[in-house]
């Protein structure tokens, strides 16, 4: 079952990116993940299922 993320969701990952971030915001969520590195704003996209294997934990803004 897949994992509730969202689009403005902050995903902190197991494993950091080489400029040393492992904070990712989520732009596209789908099959793919498409994620801005917080570090140095690199975009990525990966398959879903290799980036909920990697998620430690999930920030979310609160909708008011």
């Amino acid at each position: 079952m897949p994992m509730d993320i969202r689009v403005g969701d902050v995903l902190t990952m197991k494993k950091p990116h080489p400029c040393g971030a492992d904070r990712w915001l989520v732009l596209r969520v789908g099959m793919d993940f498409r994620l801005r590195c917080q570090g140095c704003g690199h975009e990525v996209m990966i398959p879903r299922s290799k980036a909920e294997k990697g998620i430690k934990k999930v920030e979310r803004e609160e909708a008011r």
